[in-house]
């Protein structure tokens, strides 16, 4: 099918690693299949991995944790979380980490892949297109590096953005002052890809803020319009182009 997209499955239930493992290498994609944690880390640490799927309740480290792990790294991939019926809380707590979506199990393979095309296809358009997202753009005390997908502050350590996240910051800077609905930054961050319903856009903001804003509980910098959405209300400078 032309995929060379590598996907690890982390899930400690052996039957759902072997049917997504078959499933996905069905349809083109390279698979990698982790029990826990520490298999996750083997594989991480031999292969370069473009989306996890990763199960939410699983034993000693949990999908939150191992969220969270993922979100430290330098170049942290796109998650997609499993996560049980009643699982609501710890649902919206893995979006508030850093995954990027989410599937209620029992699902069916064909809804994951659907899920999985939609995170890559957003990933791939985050990652694809220096001429549309060139140059540095500084506010308060951070640089934004379009190019280089980093955020840095003012002493030149970088912050780590998930895919989500990088694709927001860069919606925000582009549009400073205005005041944009949570319609209007689904749009502009997912496009086709957003979902019906789709609550995730402030979880990203919440997870944003807390990166960027010196106290995320009172945020100058992204601030909330009640019965609007969202403003971004930094002065920006900007180095480079944006063609």
């Amino acid at each position: 099918m032309g995929q060379t997209e590598h996907i690890l499955v982390v899930d400690d239930h052996l039957e759902i690693r072997d049917l997504l493992g078959r499933y996905l290498s069905k349809y083109g994609y390279r698979v990698s299949l982790a029990e826990n944690g520490e298999a996750m880390r083997r594989v991480l640490g031999k292969e370069t991995i473009d989306l996890v799927v990763l199960d939410l309740m699983m034993p000693g480290e949990d999908g939150l944790t191992l969220c969270r792990e993922l979100q430290g790294s330098e170049t942290p991939p796109p998650i997609i979380m499993l996560t049980a019926m009643g699982e609501e809380t710890d649902r919206i707590v893995g979006l508030e980490m850093g995954a990027d979506d989410y599937v209620t199990k029992p699902f069916s393979p064909r809804e994951l892949m659907a899920r999985i095309k939609a995170v890559l296809r957003r990933s791939r358009h985050a990652v694809a297109a220096p001429e549309a997202s060139s140059g540095r753009i500084m506010f308060d005390r951070w640089v934004f590096n379009r190019d280089q997908h980093q955020l840095e502050d003012e002493s030149g350590v970088v912050i780590p953005l998930s895919t989500a996240e990088f694709r927001l910051l860069d919606v925000l800077v582009e549009h400073p002052r205005r005041v944009l609905t949570r319609d209007q930054l689904i749009d502009l961050t997912k496009g086709k890809d957003a979902l019906p319903f789709d609550r995730s856009i402030d979880n990203q903001v919440s997870r944003l803020r807390k990166k960027v804003e010196q106290d995320p509980k009172q945020p100058t910098l992204i601030k909330t319009i009640w019965g609007g959405g969202y403003m971004f209300a930094a002065d920006i400078k900007t180095e480079g182009h944006r063609s």
